[in-house]
């Protein structure tokens, strides 16, 4: 049997792997010591020169068809690994058909949750976790995505400026629809409360999470905080003529969650007494596209909210308030911004984004000043953070220096 690989950016490497090998036999010539979550396949974490894929052992049928998934996914922009290829084909020495291979680019600075609670996360964390997996479950479900198997097993998470993005990992049981109904809706939801559950109590019986923590109000807030962010996005909203200002206060607050509408759908009565509005096209990432129209960063939505703060701040502290917001962004990105990525040690760049990074400082200055009694410098305070806090972290990605 000839082997097959079909591939979206073909690597010539990968050629080279010893596919004639079953997946849990590779040893660490090929294979990182990075964390990956539960799986119900053979799933290993390689590396390729410099490139870091993860590759999971299943049925041939099943792994064109979520590599054909995931690319759907990746055109529509929504949060998830992103395909490399499928290897089939495969036999072993005796001639023996081993399974087929579906490759995916393993997510950078990315940790299934098992491993952020290994890393020391506590249960004060937990509700920006749902939060995370609430927001990744609504943005597929406005996709009319059905997901078919919620859990935390299923998603990867990466920091976002103190809390967390959550990312589809597993797309096996999922399906793009022309519409997704309520009952599907409430389906998927249904089957991330009785799996976020049943997770977090193994969590406990492993003492990974204090067992004073109800797991049932966990999964309680998983749909409350789905329900009304459901809501928020979608439902219609009626008012007089007279409150038209409320069409502007609508988009403020999608805004605020870091939505942009793209399309709105406005309705008056006969006489125009009546407005009827309702959100039609919503999309996350209002803060990171204008964050990247002005700096060319390409950040998570919380990370780009916390530097256009920071951003804002730099503005006023040096009256720059008329010029021009190009020209002021690239005079905090090269005076500020870089200048502080680059403080980092090299051994130490695998332990946070920078965008991270530079969140946790200016949070550090926070607590150096309120201790001072009085603002620490912004670079003191980069050193201080290296120093004393970022070289006790765990590293979360494969860095340039790990061979």
């Amino acid at each position: 049997m000839a082997l097959r690989i079909v591939a979206s950016r073909p690597d010539p490497a990968i050629i080279a792997l010893p596919w004639s090998q079953p997946l849990e036999e590779w040893d660490e010539q090929y294979v990182v010591p990075l964390p990956r979550g539960l799986s119900r396949h053979v799933v290993r974490i390689i590396r390729l020169r410099d490139r870091t894929y993860a590759v999971k052992e299943t049925v041939e049928e099943i792994a064109f068809r979520e590599y054909r998934l995931l690319r759907d996914l990746q055109r529509l922009g929504l949060p998830a690994v992103v395909p490399q290829g499928v290897v089939t084909g495969r036999v072993d020495a005796d001639g023996e058909e081993l399974p087929a291979a579906l490759l995916t680019q393993h997510l950078q600075f990315s940790l299934p949750y098992r491993s952020l609670f290994a890393h020391g996360m506590s249960a004060d964390n937990l509700p920006a976790l749902v939060d995370a997996l609430v927001v990744l479950l609504v943005r597929l479900h406005l996709a009319d995505f059905f997901w078919g198997d919620v859990s935390l097993s299923n998603v990867l998470f990466r920091r976002n400026a103190g809390g967390f993005a959550a990312y589809l990992v597993d797309a096996e049981t999922g399906e793009l629809r022309p519409t997704l109904s309520r009952q599907m809706r409430e389906y998927d939801l249904t089957i991330a409360t009785e799996n976020v559950f049943a997770e977090l109590l193994d969590l406990q019986a492993s003492n990974s999470l204090d067992s004073d923590v109800a797991a049932h109000e966990i999964v309680a807030m998983l749909q409350e905080r789905y329900a009304a962010l459901w809501a928020e996005l979608t439902d219609i909203e009626e008012f007089s003529a007279d409150e038209m200002w409320r069409i502007e206060q609508r988009i403020e607050r999608l805004n605020d969650l870091g939505f942009d509408v793209d399309e709105l759908d406005i309705v008056t009565d006969f006489d125009g007494d009546q407005v009827r509005i309702q959100p039609k096209v919503v999309e996350l990432g209002h803060h990171c596209r204008e964050l990247q129209a002005l700096t060319g960063l390409n950040v998570e939505d919380g990370q780009a909210r916390r530097l256009l703060n920071d951003l804002a701040s730099f503005t006023a502290h040096y009256g720059l308030g008329r010029e021009d917001r190009s020209l002021v962004a690239y005079r905090w990105l090269t005076q500020i911004y870089e200048p502080l990525i680059e403080m980092i040690p090299a051994d130490q760049r695998g332990k946070l984004e920078p965008a991270e990074f530079f969140h946790e400082v200016l949070v550090h200055r926070w607590y150096l000043s309120e201790r001072a009694g009085h603002e620490i410098g912004i670079f003191d305070t980069a050193r201080d953070y290296i120093e004393h806090v970022l070289k006790a972290k765990p590293d979360e990605a494969v860095t340039a220096t790990e061979a």
